[in-house]
């Protein structure tokens, strides 16, 4: 059974041989590990500097490379695949204002990276946009730089037939970059004219990267606004019903609408939003933090009918935990989960940086071992 037809099974709630499995992106110093060489993928610093040196071929081509590699290698069943920096843009090296940080020349924020996390952190600027800045929800002349798709396409040669292709597209449903977080909250309570134009008017955008991928090849659509931290949805369960839950809906019909699959990540604690989710019509979740009270026993039994989840692991148990930990994370997730399908194995976000090979590949193990059809334990 080909790891496409897998993930389409657990998709319609069907068992298949296995439980399908995958992951969104492993960090790049694992993955170097996993392929056997060295790679651009996923290193956050050095892919950068790639970029400022004008190799941004070898960005993609390393993109492409690994993940089909680290498909084959771990035998997954789905693979994630990210815009490709676009081909046309001049990226210079920028203004640095420290070791790690410097100045973009079209925001004009300063940017920061962070080395142990791996991840890139806008400076808190804000700033003061108004409603006439904001793009027009009606208009579609809005035009995608086609070379977003070229690391898509390169898998898509590789994997197209045997195995689940997802493409990490924009979201918009929760736009809050240009503004700042904290900014964006206060507007969805005291602005509710100008949250809307800007979700209205991502979201047109963003659907044409939806139907491009889908026209390449792509089999599904996952996006990756996060809604919730550890305690609920941070802008509360009644706004996010008044102006996010309408903006996934329209997603997901228009992904629907071409024939794909709508994964949505957001983590956190998604107890009060769950129905929500689910109206909205969103085929797939990922982002279950086991370790916060998203149980898989209880989202099974209330939900298992509706989505599928993807999910058994917390991310952080690949950092802090041992290979013990890690395997019984796995048999309690397929053993909550996993019978009548509906689950699609995953880390709880990314693998992150700091996580040991060892207890990676005890996961991987274990799942191999116990996550067979039927379960038996």
């Amino acid at each position: 059974m080909t790891g496409k037809k897998r993930v389409l099974m657990a998709l319609h709630h069907r068992e298949a041989d296995r439980v399908p499995t995958g992951e969104n992106q492993l960090y790049g110093e694992l993955a170097s590990q996993i392929v056997g060489y060295k790679t651009l993928y996923a290193t956050g610093w050095n892919e950068m500097k790639a970029l400022w040196e004008g190799r941004r071929e070898d960005v993609v081509r390393d993109y492409s490379r690994t993940l089909t590699d680290l498909t084959h290698k771990l035998d997954w069943d789905y693979v994630r695949v990210p815009v490709a920096p676009i081909k046309k843009k001049e990226y210079k090296t920028p203004r640095m204002t420290g070791p790690f940080s410097w100045i973009d020349e079209e925001s004009g924020r300063e940017i920061s990276y962070n080395p142990k996390a791996g991840n890139v952190m806008h400076s808190p600027m804000r700033q003061e946009l108004t409603i006439d800045d904001l793009p027009d929800p009606d208009d579609d002349s809005y035009t995608i730089d086609d070379s977003v798709f070229d690391t898509l396409r390169n898998v898509l040669k590789e994997l197209k037939d045997t195995h689940f292709v997802i493409f990490r597209a924009p979201d918009g449903s929760f736009p809050w970059d240009d503004l700042g977080m904290e900014e964006f909250l206060i507007r969805m309570i005291t602005d509710e004219n100008f949250v809307r134009k800007a979700i209205g008017g991502a979201i047109t955008r963003n659907i044409k990267f939806y139907n491009a991928a889908l026209d390449i090849g792509a089999d599904a659509i996952m996006t990756c606004d996060d809604y919730s931290d550890n305690r609920g949805p941070i802008m509360g369960a009644d706004i996010f019903r008044k102006f996010i839950a309408p903006a996934i809906k329209r997603q997901a019909d228009a992904i629907h609408k071409k024939g794909g699959f709508f994964i949505k990540h957001t983590d956190g604690n998604t107890w009060n939003i769950m129905d929500d989710l689910v109206d909205a019509g969103i085929d797939g979740w990922h982002g279950i933090q086991l370790n916060i009270g998203m149980d898989l026993s209880k989202l099974k039994k209330e939900y298992g009918k509706d989505i599928c989840f993807f999910g058994g692991t917390n991310c952080d148990t690949f950092i802090t935990g041992s290979p013990d930990k890690v395997r019984g994370e796995v048999k309690d997730s397929l053993r909550k989960a996993a019978k009548g399908g509906g689950l699609v194995f995953t880390c709880s976000n990314v693998v992150p940086p700091g996580s040991k090979l060892e207890n990676y590949q005890a996961a991987r193990e274990c799942l191999r071992k116990y996550g067979n059809y039927p379960i038996v334990f």
